[in-house]
């Protein structure tokens, strides 16, 4: 495959608003060591993204280009790659560069398209399923039989991970924004608590019969710090996503009495070493049952050039699972 020399990517002009987000254009990347070269079909927006281009800066040694997922074509190959070849259908966690046409991604995160899925839904899996995965599993440690508590959800996180703790026979809380947020986490398997009507805190408690979560993953930041200590079962876990609110602050002795375990996660900076164990984890385990017992949400699709448009709509909050660009 002949490959051009540019390509049209969305760039952040400045740190802003949606607006700073604008289309220009860039040398084609070139596959490194055990790397992959991606002809973009669709890539998945995220909160990161927003992130990015608030402060408009990536972190070190990464593209300025943004978007941490895609599906699409295998391009080219780097040296040493072994499991992909030139025409594959992919799809991959990336370290930023998804708004492209083109896009680089490690070969131990790029994942077989599932039997059953084209290329748009496949994108929105990479980095919504192993985000789910690291946070409910490996470091909220949920098990068969306990409760998980979900704050947002009916994002593209929260639908997932929804989906991934009811396949492990585990059983769900959610907490969202609206009667239309409610009824697709019903529709997923979880029990809703609209917490603009609700306290979730007493909801979470009447329905686990006074257990309270066994494991809490929240992307609201600190806004329910306390709270979700009162909500949470003895020898409890609670998983964040998201750093926003400021500075975290809980009773210590309300730690101490419910034995609770508090952590977090950035999966976009850890180490290539646990990406690949998530992946395989999530292959052994999740890859099965995609498109049957697991299948992401998509809210709605718009054309790269429109990639303000989609992080308007990402940061109104009104999206009910993922939300891509179309990009070929």
């Amino acid at each position: 495959m002949m490959l051009p020399q540019t390509m049209t990517a969305i760039s952040i002009t400045r740190p802003g608003g949606p607006e700073v987000l604008q289309a220009t254009t860039r040398p084609v990347p070139q596959p490194g060591d055990r790397q992959v070269l991606i002809k973009v079909a669709y890539a998945g927006i995220n909160r990161h993204d927003c992130g990015q281009r608030n402060r408009g800066t990536p972190p070190a040694g990464a593209t300025d280009i943004p978007g941490l997922e895609v599906a699409g074509v295998v391009a080219a190959v780097g040296a040493g790659v072994t499991r992909w070849k030139p025409g594959d259908r992919a799809c991959a966690l990336t370290n930023g560069g998804g708004y492209a046409e083109y896009c680089i991604a490690e070969e131990p995160v790029t994942l077989p398209i599932p039997n059953g899925f084209d290329l748009k839904l496949a994108a929105g899996l990479p980095e919504g399923l192993l985000t789910a995965w690291l946070n409910v599993f490996m470091l909220g440690r949920l098990k068969r039989g306990e409760w998980l508590l979900v704050h947002g959800g009916s994002s593209g996180v929260g639908t997932l991970a929804i989906q991934l703790a009811r396949l492990e026979g585990a059983k769900v809380l959610a907490t969202v924004g609206n009667a239309a947020k409610a009824d697709a986490c019903r529709k997923l398997g979880a029990t809703a608590i609209n917490y603009r009507e609700q306290d979730f805190v007493a909801e979470t408690m009447q329905a686990t019969g006074k257990h309270g979560a066994d494991a809490i993953l929240d992307m609201a930041g600190t806004t329910y710090a306390k709270r979700n200590l009162e909500a949470l079962a003895m020898d409890g876990r609670i998983v964040h996503l998201s750093g926003s609110g400021g500075d975290y602050s809980v009773p210590l002795a309300s730690i101490m009495a419910k034995r609770a375990v508090i952590t977090g996660s950035l999966l976009r900076g850890s180490a290539l070493s646990l990406k690949t164990e998530i992946v395989r984890q999530v292959t052994e385990r999740v890859w099965p049952h995609l498109g049957a017992k697991v299948t992401p949400i998509i809210d709605s699709v718009f054309p790269l050039a429109s990639a303000a448009d989609a992080h308007a709509r990402m940061e109104s909050s009104v999206h009910i699972g993922k939300i891509l660009l179309e990009v070929m």
